[in-house]
């Protein structure tokens, strides 16, 4: 845990008790802050009761005496309008903050020389991060991985001038963030989302764009009109940044093509990195992935040799394209978290000859954008409340079958795999559907989907993926 002694002697309010807003108040009382917490839901303060915290309903509390309003991330700050409690924060002229200001206020007081990278975009955070962070502890480095992933990131282990912290941050989290500023800020891409929370595309950019903007180095994926824009505006404010492309060819900055990774410098390039073999960051979406952990790493101090071998040891994450088991030529890939059709497209351009499964609780659109893909895929296993709507998408074009629950699908799928001729053929389940007609979550429908590939005879178990 990472006391908040920044706070030590002060009074702060704090809204948002789920696990990351207890984790924030046991934090701030260890650093000697008083604490007053409030939720919602009378559950989520029964445990802060539980857990020692002082609770009582914000409504009832005297704004006058706090110096800060922490709030959890997933409360609205702005859109669709802000939370009562953030409205009566506002007219004490109370500050409205987060834990990751919370963090960046200890690392600026205690170690603000420790490596800092901080990770944001709509998509490839959660991939990006847990990579960067393998790398720097498979290098020997101390790392210690939080915020949007896995940890609260108030309790990681206190800063050190030798510690490297990778902090995912959501746009929620940079909202509540103003003074973050990492060794290395990554922005990978921006496309529309959470529009209902920040209300227009430009108020979601300008959010993420803090990030990059408050960074000693801003490493930038530009191979969208978003990033684009925000590249060349740092670049004309005389910041420090570095571009990468999965896309393009680039005069300076890295850039993919194929499984090679080239750094450009003055329109010269050389190769830095292979991805050859490394089936966990197979596809174009983790060459970008790989693109930014590759400048990050290196603005961190490491070599490209500490950079190749830590990309060559990296399990992937849990459910997102996560390799599962081998059978001879027949590889299972577990892409349980692709719960859209958008989700499930990189994985379906990853491979090219794949037996589907997929379904579920169907989402709007279904897999008709997933169309063009069709080619790639054998047979579909179809699965769920959505297999009699995605069995008329898939017409008499692609083969199909409806086997209802994932453990007869994964059974039917590897036995006809197993008798496929061509050189690698991939078992994969990316469901584009959500979970909820037979699973509580996507978490539970990867582990189902596990459990049956490794009941298979003769499944050899590929490795223990990074959650």
């Amino acid at each position: 845990m990472i006391p908040a002694s920044t706070f030590k002697g002060k009074t702060v309010a704090l809204f948002g008790l789920g696990g990351s807003g207890i984790a924030t108040a046991l934090a701030l009382v260890s650093g000697g802050a008083r604490v007053v917490a409030w939720d919602d839901n009378p559950e989520s303060v029964g445990k802060a009761k539980a857990e020692g915290i002082e609770t009582r309903d914000l409504r009832e509390f005297d704004w006058q005496t706090a110096n800060a309003l922490v709030l959890a991330p997933g409360v609205p700050l702005t859109h669709p309008r802000p939370h009562w409690s953030v409205d009566l924060a506002r007219a004490a002229n109370v500050p409205v903050i987060g834990d990751i200001e919370l963090f960046s206020l200890e690392r600026a007081q205690h170690a603000p020389d420790a490596p800092l990278v901080a990770i944001t975009g709509t998509n490839g955070k959660s991939t990006t991060t847990a990579l960067i962070a393998h790398v720097l502890k498979a290098s020997g480095r101390d790392s210690q991985m939080g915020g949007n992933i896995g940890r609260a990131v108030m309790t990681l282990d206190e800063p050190t001038p030798e510690r490297h912290y990778v902090v995912e941050c959501s746009s929620y989290q940079i909202d509540l963030a103003p003074s973050l500023k990492p060794s290395a800020g990554v922005l990978l891409n921006l496309s529309p989302d959470h529009l209902d929370r920040h209300g227009t595309m430009e108020n979601y950019a300008a959010i993420k764009e803090r990030l990059v903007a408050g960074s000693d180095c801003a490493i930038l994926g530009v191979d969208d009109d978003w990033c684009r824009a925000i590249a060349d505006r740092l670049e004309t404010e005389g910041r420090k940044i570095v571009r990468i492309s999965a896309a393009d060819t680039l005069d300076n900055g890295y850039y993919a093509q194929g499984s090679a990774l080239f750094l450009a410098r003055n329109g010269e390039a050389r190769p830095v990195i292979s991805l050859s073999g490394i089936g966990s960051l197979r596809g174009r979406h983790n060459a970008q992935n790989a693109l930014a952990a590759l400048a990050a790493c290196a603005q961190c101090g490491l070599s490209h040799e500490e950079i190749q071998s830590g990309f060559a040891s990296f399990p992937g994450l849990a459910h997102r394209m996560e390799q599962v088991g081998r059978k001879g030529n027949v590889l299972f890939v577990n892409d349980s978290k692709a719960t859209n059709a958008e989700a499930a497209a990189p994985a379906l351009s990853s491979f090219d000859r794949i037996y589907w499964i997929v379904g579920g609780l169907p989402k709007q659109g279904g897999i008709e954008s997933l169309r063009p893909l069709f080619p790639r895929v054998a047979k579909a296993y179809l699965v769920g409340e959505a297999a009699p709507a995605f069995s008329a998408t898939l017409g008499e074009a692609t083969p199909y079958e409806i086997s209802g629950t994932i453990e007869a699908a994964v059974e039917h799928a590897t036995r006809d795999a197993a008798s496929d001729g061509a050189g690698e053929v991939v078992v994969l389940l990316s469901p584009a559907c959500a979970s909820f007609d037979q699973f509580r979550n996507f978490e539970v429908r990867g582990d189902a989907f596990r459990k049956a590939v490794l009941a298979q005879p003769g499944v050899e178990l590929i490795g223990e993926s990074e959650t």
